[in-house]
């Protein structure tokens, strides 16, 4: 891509390349809801990783005498008259939970949980589903056909229903203290990182398929193209057509559908966490988080309000950040 400055003063042209992605950056730039969206998720992340050091409380320490606490400023939130009934706290800048737990801590500690599914779900889903549909739209034929119907078979089966039994079964067989052979590794890491392990291979189950049938039509609309005819021409392999000129010529599409995939991974986790399926306790989690506040929602409704602002302002700014991205990427949005 080329664009072309007019020098005034000596009236010739200077052509500076820029690349695609040059461009594509260029453009996000200019969208504001998406740069301030990737402001936020950047804070996110860097708030996910020094949370030991941010966090005002450990996530799981009990307070039973501050169950309930709301800070004085918070006390608007609660029905009226609650100042007759609530217990006033300075100690809790955004209340505690009904065990005394800070409410600040562990909505910290759970950004931690919804970013992790989210970037592992993403690499899970990206690596396989480019792989599985980069091979299958680029053999075409007969293997195309069995690799999709394949996909169209996956896409019928009721995989939420199964991930909610299987992981309903492992908690089961966990909390009985059984398993053995691979089944007890698989338990033992699964305890280990706080329940995430079948978390991941749920939603990575799950959302690789949509990416497949992307990379794979991306795949056959550049195929046929005269740069792929050149580098056959001149005696590129089947995996070098793949990887050195198909995949960095599709790659933004696949970027723009998986950062607008990514909210739905996050909710994936919440919802499990919310029916008591997902993280394991006291592994704080958003889903988790609103669970419990369901209990006391018409007396303390703040404790509800907090990770649910949470979890919709991550989900809001990945959303803004797709949509830039897809802006961006989309040449008919060139300016």
């Amino acid at each position: 891509m080329a664009v072309v400055d007019l020098a005034e003063e000596t009236g010739t042209i200077t052509r500076k390349e820029r690349s695609l992605g040059a461009e594509a950056f260029r453009r996000l730039l200019k969208n504001r809801v998406a740069v301030l969206s990737v402001i936020f998720i950047i804070g996110l992340i860097l708030v996910s990783i020094f949370a030991d050091s941010i966090a005002p409380h450990d996530y799981a320490r009990q307070d039973l005498l501050e169950n309930n606490a709301v800070p004085q400023w918070m006390l608007f939130l609660l029905p009226e008259g609650a100042e007759n009934y609530a217990r006033i706290t300075e100690v809790f800048p955004l209340a505690a939970d009904h065990l005394g737990r800070d409410m600040l801590s562990r909505t910290i500690y759970g950004a931690r949980v919804s970013l992790t599914v989210a970037f592992v779900g993403s690499a899970v889903s990206m690596l396989v589903g480019i792989i599985y549909g980069m091979v299958s739209g680029y053999l075409g034929g007969r293997v195309d056909s069995a690799m999709m119907r394949t996909v169209d078979f996956l896409y019928a089966f009721p995989f939420l229903v199964v991930v909610i039994l299987l992981q309903t079964y492992f908690k089961a067989i966990a909390r009985q203290g059984g398993g053995e052979g691979i089944g007890l590794v698989f338990l033992n890491l699964n305890k280990d990182m706080g329940g995430l392990l079948f978390l991941f291979i749920a939603i990575g189950l799950i959302n690789w398929l949509g990416m497949a049938r992307i990379a794979r039509g991306q795949v056959l609309s550049y195929k046929k193209k005269e740069f792929v005819e050149a580098a056959r021409a001149v005696g590129a392999n089947d995996t070098r057509i793949l990887i050195k000129h198909l995949f960095p010529n599709i790659l933004g599409p696949l970027i723009v559908a998986e950062t607008l995939a990514i909210p739905g991974y996050i909710f994936t986790e919440a919802f499990l966490s919310f029916i008591g399926l997902g993280v394991d306790p006291p592994t704080p989690s958003w889903g988790i988080m609103i669970s419990e506040a369901v209990k006391g929602l018409r007396s303390y409704p703040n404790q509800i309000l907090v990770p649910a602002v949470a979890l919709s302002l991550t989900t809001l700014a990945f959303n803004f950040l797709g949509d830039g991205l897809r802006d961006a990427f989309d040449p008919r949005q060139k300016q």
